[in-house]
């Protein structure tokens, strides 16, 4: 018959306290990386989805929009003809989406809703203009937009909004809460890769929607040497004379010469190899897409319904660009109702 255990085996786990199963570790961990570590709320999700038929320009703008609400949205998110607006809320719950951004094509010009989930206000706008990501690479010389620059959400700007009170100061707060706060003191540089502007015309009275890349050149190195450096590949030297032809070959100067002082900056902290807290920087935007030009033009109490806070008033069309009229926005608010779907046809 075996003794029981005792002496140094037996105590090995005294000091340890209980032991925490693995699926409960999990879920606090979950729950901890849904906590904005700033604000201590949770952190702002998104649903980009539409209503009714749309376009396949449309269709590519609404990727467009999801993938400028990265990393927080459902970038592959499925939809079926038969799911209304009770699924995706229905939805949105159990997996933290706090925000909506809903597209859709009237009779006039395309909308585009933006909606808190599940109580409101909903900010709808009518979009006047719009360009695709991929338009706007095709009209740049060196399109820049590598994936990585998607893995942190944007630095939204927000130009135009202030002193014009009700309901821009709710719409303001809005675009605020759309995407994880940041803190200027403690957030690490290398994460800041994106900016989203959102800028007020107050004589067109529109907003203009701008997703911008951020690149950090280092002042006084030539492009070729920053290629160089990012690579660590040793470039073909074949037809050269000599290795400094490659650097002081004419074409290839630097391009931090003509910076502008206003756009120099001294780094408090390493970025890259490139970039160190010892060396200036210029700090570049590369405008990646997508553009659009909105107008306000209803803001709604509740989800897509409720009491009407902001009614523009519906002006004649000029051109190609149409006009707003209540016909327009009451067929959208008539297909969103909030009846039971089927919201197993939706995923994710």
């Amino acid at each position: 018959m075996r003794q029981p255990r005792s002496g140094p085996g037996k105590s090995r786990g005294r000091g340890r306290g209980p032991r925490i199963p693995a699926t409960t570790l999990r879920k606090q961990q979950a729950a901890l990386a849904n906590v904005d570590q700033i604000t201590g709320a949770k952190i702002p999700k998104s649903f980009v989805f539409s209503r009714g038929k749309l376009p396949s320009t449309l269709r590519h703008l609404q990727q467009d929009l999801r993938k400028v609400m990265l990393p927080y949205t459902a970038l592959n998110l499925k939809e079926k003809k038969r799911n209304n607006l009770k699924d995706f809320v229905n939805v949105a719950g159990p997996l933290g989406v706090t925000h909506f951004l809903i597209l859709s094509n009237p009779k006039s010009l395309p909308h585009l809703r933006f909606s808190n989930s599940p109580q409101g206000p909903t900010f709808t706008f009518q979009i006047e203009e719009y360009a695709l990501a991929a338009d706007i690479a095709n009209s740049q010389k060196r399109p820049r937009c590598p994936p990585g620059i998607f893995k942190n959400s944007p630095l939204v700007v927000l130009s135009g909004f202030s002193g014009l009170g009700n309901p821009f100061e709710s719409l303001v707060e809005y675009f605020q809460h759309m995407v994880p706060a940041v803190d200027p003191s403690t957030v690490k540089l290398a994460e800041c890769q994106r900016i989203l502007l959102l800028k007020y015309d107050k004589e067109k009275e529109v907003v203009d929607f701008r997703h911008y890349s951020i690149k950090l050149q280092p002042v006084g190195v030539s492009r070729r040497i920053r290629k160089l450096m990012q690579n660590n590949q040793v470039p073909d030297l074949r037809d050269l004379k000599d290795v400094s032809d490659y650097v002081t070959k004419a074409g290839y100067g630097s391009e931090s010469e003509v910076d502008d002082e206003a756009a120099t900056v001294s780094l408090p902290s390493d970025v890259d190899k490139l970039n160190q807290a010892s060396r200036k920087s210029a700090v570049r935007l590369q405008e990646i897409g997508p553009r659009m030009t909105m107008r306000l033009v209803k803001v709604e109490a509740g989800l897509c319904s409720g009491d009407v806070l902001y009614p523009w008033p519906a002006k004649e069309s000029v051109g190609k660009k149409g006009g707003v009229n209540e016909e327009d926005i009451g067929q959208e608010d008539t297909e969103d109702g909030l009846e039971d779907g089927s919201e197993e046809e939706m995923e994710e």
